[in-house]
């Protein structure tokens, strides 16, 4: 099956000249599901519907995973155009 994954051109092999499952193609590219958000053709797919949702042959799919973190010190406030602090 050829798609487009997160913009480039990808062949994914399927036992099935159709369509696959989304879950499948997370399995296939080692994905785990419940850390990413899809979009199928600039639709984004709900978690609910990731186990009846079929990825068919030229379908465009975006894949976000979720990061988290950060170094746990607050940023410096910018100064306000009016010389105070936290001006936005």
């Amino acid at each position: 099956m050829r798609l487009t994954l997160n913009g480039k051109p990808r062949e994914i092999d399927t036992s099935d000249s159709g369509a696959m499952p989304l879950l499948a193609l997370l399995d296939a590219l080692e994905v785990n599901p419940k850390l990413v958000a899809v979009a199928i053709n600039g639709d984004v797919i709900s978690k609910s519907e990731f186990a009846t949702v079929r990825v068919c042959d030229g379908d465009a799919i975006e894949i976000v995973r979720m990061v988290g973190g950060g170094s746990g010190t607050p940023l410096p406030l910018a100064p306000s155009p009016t010389g105070g602090e936290g001006g936005l």
